[in-house]
């Protein structure tokens, strides 16, 4: 098991999500919704529900409003949502997974298609890039819970895979702890982990990839700008890229 690496490669930027709240809890109430649908509507007794309810918790979305959407799930009332994955690459030849959760294929498709073609990209057949990343479970913890040594200690005593520590520079950068656990042990590894570290920021399912690709100064902006793209549509609920920007290409863009 790994205790630290460099990968900044998981998802978006750190803070996209704080211009994003209002569209964000819309993107997490759609979430608590499909998966109380798809099973039963405790999240004690639905790993995948329960996952939702966190990753709401930890964005501070309101308890009234996952009760609310957890009610309307059980009730077979509100919209029907079906899982969707796109897959293309982006400037410089990244490897980009877009999962959405749509009323719509087409005009999800439509989207996405535009979003990338008209930031550098192009989208591609499902299946064109997914081999090169590992479906694993993810649960995410902030810097603050501890330095590498106690979550590391932590992850092999709950049954992790693997971490990637990055403890951060400062109150702007406090750093974070990812977690890597097989799926089917994602729901359980969650509850030990909680014994010893609390409630984790986020815990879900996710697209690790085999190898990284470092962008060059010229694309990093143009592949920013897609993944910016593609996250404010209400369609797309997360981002998934092989990228890494190297920290010097980062700061001059701000």
């Amino acid at each position: 098991m790994a205790g630290h690496s460099k990968f900044k490669n998981i998802m978006h930027r750190k803070g996209a999500q704080d211009k994003k709240r209002s569209a964000q809890f819309s993107k997490l109430s759609r979430e608590i919704t499909v998966a109380a649908k798809m099973g039963m509507p405790d999240p004690d007794m639905n790993p995948r529900l329960r996952a939702a309810v966190n990753a709401a918790k930890a964005q501070s979305v309101p308890k009234d409003n996952i009760q609310r959407a957890i009610d309307k799930a059980s009730k077979g009332e509100g919209d029907n949502y079906e899982e969707v994955r796109y897959e293309g690459y982006g400037p410089g030849g990244v490897a980009i997974i877009v999962e959405a959760l749509t009323d719509n294929r087409n005009r999800t498709a439509t989207n996405v298609r535009t979003a990338f073609s008209k930031n550098g990209g192009n989208l591609g057949a499902t299946g064109a890039v997914s081999h090169g990343f590992e479906r694993l479970g993810l649960i995410e913890y902030p810097g603050k819970v501890g330095d590498e040594d106690k979550v590391l200690e932590a992850a092999i005593e709950a049954g992790a895979d693997d971490v990637e520590s990055d403890m951060g520079d400062g109150d702007e950068n406090p750093g974070s702890h990812q977690i890597w656990v097989a799926v089917d042990g994602l729901h359980e590894v969650a509850r030990e982990l909680e014994k010893t570290l609390g409630e984790a920021e986020g815990v879900k399912l996710a697209w690790r990839p085999s190898l990284t690709t470092e962008v060059s100064a010229d694309d990093a902006a143009t592949l920013l700008k897609l993944i910016d793209v593609l996250e404010e549509d209400d369609d797309v609920q997360t981002v998934w890229g092989n990228y890494e920007i190297p920290d010097e290409v980062m700061e001059k863009l701000g």
